[in-house]
């Protein structure tokens, strides 16, 4: 008689095979071990189960064998006849949620039928579900520092906090930030249904408007602490009908409002919205305070970068003063902060007259970009016409003071600068410069010429013995020069030298231009918005004989 084919864990294996011993004795002991075991004939009716099946499906065999196993009542049936058939032709285990609980099912399919083996995972489960919280918790404390802490502009950094924790620790959630003059803005949202994404951020923009100070949120912005509260018992405070059935659309059971401390006050607060079923954890809950604190000390950071950042600038802006009227020149300045951390720098700019009665003009830059910077700017400035006014010097003597000063008052600062001196009325030019971008000429016919030497002049605070050359050009009436920074022609992308030829290109085509028109076109032209440097501009033109 041919062998039958027995259960195995891999489909090669037959399905049975005749074992010696008694039949009775290997029933019992398949019957002690605590994976569920059954057997389906090729219609997915039992034919065989143990003990723990019967337990796992809930009916004793005599009910079950013959019977469907997608058809046994309950929730066990249909999940483990699919998950089976899905094992089988996978060959590879199926985890399922069946009869309150997880479990793992293999399975070996062969022409009698089907072999499954259910194991119980749950306890498995929930360790690993809880370490998969717990890296997700770790990971999001991370990513929220590393979001808040270069942040310069605390708003837009919070109103993307909200997509941090949405889905870690919560389902929905809306971020406040309070002013200085305690004025609360809803500045972000984020649901983790998409379908409820929009309906969340048009109830940030309106709720703060209708709710009352007995609210969770406005709870939490007068005391300081965290606020639970059931939807139902938000929605009896609310009077406007509007925002009340957009929160009731929203569909969440629970509200968790946190607030954002700073070192004096509350600078806002983060609403947790929680669906039905969805409980904060103690582990959620103290990650949810940690990024709290984290986004309150991120405010009053910025706060306090963006006064100082204020008062250097308004202390740059001080120094930088507009120029004296000259007899036959005219002189227009400009000066336009950079973006972002590099906004306060030491580019600067002056004009006044020589002892002599000549207009000098010259334009610097203080190598770094901090209050450093700004402050040795305004040093340096004050040094050069100091030196101007004691020397009687021209701009190469002026520089050659300058670097003699620096090597022994700022040691370690470097710079760049251009002087220039208008001589017997404006008819002639004589300049100098230190390892600056050339002054760049625009004659009445258009041309446009830098004033530049093959090899450029060291620049300021390497070497005071740096010799330092000068020169002469002759200035036809109407004749414009430009004198500027390098964060005029400086761009990411482009070398310095495409930024020249564009700067030369655009001032050729504002040629007979009035000079302010002039110079502000040729920063909208140039800059395309809020430059990454500094930039510093210094023009003026000869005018005609009346």
């Amino acid at each position: 008689m041919a062998e039958q084919p027995v259960a195995g864990p891999f489909p090669t294996v037959p399905l049975t095979r005749r074992t010696p011993g008694d039949p009775a004795a290997l029933a019992a002991l398949v019957d002690r071990l605590p994976a569920a075991v059954l057997a389906l004939d090729p219609a997915g009716r039992l034919t065989w189960l143990n003990a723990a099946a019967e337990r796992l499906l809930g009916a004793l065999s005599p009910l079950l064998l013959g019977r469907v196993l997608a058809e046994v009542p309950g929730t066990a049936g249909r999940a483990l006849a699919s998950a089976g058939a899905e094992a089988a032709d996978t060959g590879e285990p199926v985890t399922v949620q069946a009869a309150g609980g997880w479990y793992e099912v293999r399975a070996a399919r062969a022409e009698e039928g089907l072999a499954l083996t259910v194991s119980d995972v749950s306890r498995r489960r929930t360790v690993q579900e809880r370490a998969d919280r717990s890296a997700a918790r770790a990971t999001l404390l991370v990513r929220v520092a590393a979001e808040l802490s270069g942040a310069l502009d605390g708003v837009s950094a919070l109103g993307r906090l909200a997509r941090l924790v949405v889905p870690v620790l919560t389902d929905g959630c809306v971020v406040t930030v309070v002013d200085r003059d305690g004025r609360a803005r809803d500045v972000g949202s984020w649901h983790a249904d998409p379908d409820r994404r929009d309906l969340l951020a048009r109830y940030a923009r309106v709720r703060l408007d209708t709710l009352p100070p007995s609210s969770p949120v406005g709870r939490a912005l007068r005391t300081g602490e965290p606020v639970s509260s059931a939807v139902g018992d938000v929605l009896a405070l609310m009077s406007d009908d509007g925002t009340r059935e957009m929160l009731r659309a929203l569909r969440a059971e629970s509200v968790v409002v946190l607030p954002l401390p700073a070192e004096s006050r509350t600078v806002g607060v983060l609403s947790l919205y929680l669906d039905a079923g969805r409980q904060v954890a103690a582990e959620d809950l103290a990650t949810a305070r940690a990024v709290a604190v984290q986004a309150g000390r991120a405010i009053d950071r910025v706060g306090r970068q963006s006064r100082q950042i204020q008062l250097a600038e308004a202390l740059q802006r001080s120094l930088l003063t507009d120029p004296p009227d000259f007899p036959g020149v005219e002189v227009v300045v400009r000066y336009v902060p950079a973006a972002e951390a590099a906004r306060v720098g030491g580019d600067w700019y002056d004009a006044f007259r020589h002892p002599d009665g000549d207009a000098v003009v010259v334009i610097g830059d203080v190598v770094g970009h901090d209050t450093a910077a700004a402050a040795a700017m305004g040093q340096l400035r004050g040094l050069v016409r100091g030196i101007a006014h004691s020397s009687r010097g021209g701009p190469a003597e002026v520089l050659r003071g300058l670097d003699e000063a620096m090597a022994t008052m700022h040691a370690g600062t470097l710079a760049t600068a251009a002087v220039a001196r208008l001589e017997r009325g404006g008819t002639r030019l004589r300049w100098a410069n230190a390892g600056h971008p050339p002054p760049v000429l625009l004659w009445p016919g258009g041309r446009v010429e830098a004033l530049a030497h093959e090899e450029a002049d060291l620049l300021l605070g390497v070497d005071p013995e740096a010799e330092r050359r000068e020169d002469v050009v002759a200035l036809a009436p109407g004749t414009t020069v430009l004198l500027h920074t390098d964060g005029l022609v400086e761009r990411r992308g482009s070398t310095l030298d495409e930024g020249t030829e564009r700067l030369h290109a655009a001032l050729a085509e504002l040629a007979g231009a009035p000079l302010p028109q002039l110079c502000d076109e040729l920063l909208a032209r140039l800059l395309e918005g809020t430059p990454q440097d500094d930039v510093a501009v210094v023009a003026f033109t000869v005018r005609p004989p009346v």
